[in-house]
């Protein structure tokens, strides 16, 4: 006999519910789904009562079910374009510049003009040269054609002939504004350009995929990316107007395995007005549980790694980085959001660029609530003052770490910074002790490493906290296992106003369900990395299955 109220169109039950929901029955092995939601979440013995003739039942046996992780913040565009346009020179499979140079030449055979390499942040710390490529190096690998490696989307190193396209010489003169920083061109004593550019990426004429391959670009990446780890939520930092509306098709055939929560890039993907106008610019016909504008992303400062973000003390070489636009055009970007009852997120990587910004959000009234609180994407990655926490409080706002840096680039700071940049790197443990919610988020991007969008190789970087070398950074700041997993799902939902309908196991909340070949409380550390996902249930479609009927 059914329920009364009708039976489930999908039951899916496992050996069981890690719910992420305090108070949830800790016996519960399953969830009933009706449509796009979570009808009930269920013992074994309560399915038969919710199963009609049409019902399917997914049986995983013993496989744990939790809710679809949430990445928050990914330029996922960017890295389904990157996999179609780029060679991967990333380390550690290219140990040196040899291995880079040799793998460009192999790469360029497949492919006409532009030669474009995808190397990884902090290129130069993770080649064993010590160092980038150079401008004679690229030279190497062709005269004739442009030869470029993208070091991490902040710093590129262009060959000659590169230099020549780009119109780069002794008497070029940067932009004084990109959308990711203030634009750089190294020069030697002499004047000239030495290939080595900062913040110009998108001033660069690069090729790009069209808009008629884009599609299938997108479902190769979704797969890859995101959908095989148990991502059913990404905060997608967009890069394309052409992209979204790409997203929006997919969507209309049934090919879009996560939601989207689009942050339109600003002046990336358009400028200001037309981002809080997006209405009369480009439409959407999907519905908003699929695929939503979610709010504009704008860049306060640059990288590290190009010496650009904004911090209170100098670097080593140097100079503090610049806080890239206006107090004018931030006011009008935080004003022109909330009227149009969009989310804010800046990029601010460092404590003097989160600082200014706190300030005069503060003077605005401070941050709004819900889907619209503004987000500090970066904040709690690098915080040397404690001060900077308060500045948030004052503010209001939702700070936004990447645990994966802990892996990327966390031991680097210091090589930068001295010993300012050695002090509270990655402090979740104080942060959440101090009553911060954290979310935890890939930020994947050109450069980014390869595990970077598997939120379980995020999850170990909150408890392992080991960098690329092997090293650790303090390891009195790890997180628990449950902190860890809430992180990539309840918490990183509250970063989207969404934790009333994502991030747990409860009734109607969308039926992002996923389920991992073991139960994450029962293996070691360095499993977790390591943890696959066999299930992924998203808004109760079945879009990734590995269980091939077997419990």
């Amino acid at each position: 006999m059914s329920d009364e109220a009708g039976p489930a169109d999908l039951i899916v039950l496992g050996g069981r519910a890690i719910t992420m929901q305090y108070g949830a029955d800790e016996r519960a092995q399953g969830v009933a789904i009706r449509g796009e939601r979570i009808l009930r979440v269920i013992r074994r013995d309560e399915a038969e009562g919710l199963t009609g003739p049409d019902t399917r039942v997914c049986d995983l046996g013993d496989r744990p079910i939790m809710p679809g992780f949430v990445d928050v913040h990914a330029h996922s565009e960017v890295v389904f374009r990157t996999d179609y346009e780029t060679v991967d020179v990333r380390a550690p499979t290219c140990c040196s510049i040899e291995d880079v140079c040799d793998a460009l030449v192999d790469g360029g055979r497949s492919r006409d003009g532009w030669i474009v390499g995808q190397g990884n942040l902090f290129f130069d710390r993770k080649l064993s040269d010590g160092r980038l490529p150079s401008r004679a190096d690229l030279d190497r690998v062709s005269r004739d054609r442009p030869v470029a490696v993208r070091a991490g989307g902040h710093i590129t190193v262009l060959n000659s002939k590169a230099l020549e396209v780009a119109g780069i010489d002794r008497n070029f003169k940067p932009a004084d504004y990109s959308v990711t920083g203030l634009p750089v061109v190294e020069r030697d004593p002499n004047g000239d350009p030495t290939g080595v550019v900062k913040e110009m990426d998108t001033l660069l004429p690069f090729p790009h995929v069209d808009k008629s391959e884009l599609r299938d670009a997108f479902r190769i990446g979704l797969d890859k990316y995101f959908t095989r780890f148990g991502v059913t939520t990404i905060g997608e930092i967009s890069e394309t107007v052409d992209g979204v509306e790409t997203f929006d098709s997919m969507e209309q055939a049934g090919e879009l395995p996560v939601s989207y929560r689009v942050y339109l890039w600003a002046p990336g993907t358009l400028k200001l007005e037309q981002a809080a106008d997006w209405r009369n610019h480009f439409s959407l016909s999907s519905r908003q549980s699929a695929l939503r504008i979610q709010g504009i992303k704008l860049f306060s400062d640059g990288g590290f790694s190009a010496k650009s973000a904004a911090v209170t003390c100098p670097y080593l070489t140097g100079g503090c980085g610049e806080i890239a636009f206006p107090k004018y055009f931030f006011r009008r970007a935080f004003e022109l959001s909330q009227e149009a009852d969009l989310q804010l997120s800046v990029h601010a990587n460092g404590d003097r660029a989160q600082e200014w910004l706190c300030g005069v959000i503060d003077e605005l009234g401070g941050a709004s609530s819900g889907k619209t609180r503004t987000r500090v994407e970066h904040a709690a990655n690098l915080m040397p003052r404690e001060r900077t926490m308060d500045w948030w409080a004052r503010a209001g706002v939702i700070p936004v770490p990447q645990p994966v840096f802990i892996y990327t680039f966390g031991e680097y700071f210091p090589d930068y910074l001295g010993e300012f940049g050695a002090r509270g790197r990655f402090p979740f443990k104080t942060l959440m002790e101090r009553g911060w919610r954290l979310n935890g988020s890939s930020d994947v991007w050109i450069g980014s490493e390869t595990e970077a969008t598997n939120p379980l190789f995020s999850v170990w970087c909150c408890l392992k906290r080991q960098t690329f070398s092997g090293s650790f950074i303090d390891p009195h700041e790890a997180m628990t296992l449950e902190q860890a997993l809430r992180t990539h799902t309840i918490d990183a939902a509250a970063a989207l106003g969404e934790d009333d309908v994502k991030g747990s196991l409860a009734p109607g909340k969308y039926a992002d369900v996923i389920a991992l070949e073991r139960d994450p409380f029962t293996v070691s550390v360095d499993e977790l990395r390591t943890l696959k996902v066999d299930y992924v249930a998203s808004r109760g479609r079945v879009v990734f299955d590995q269980t091939s009927g077997k419990a």
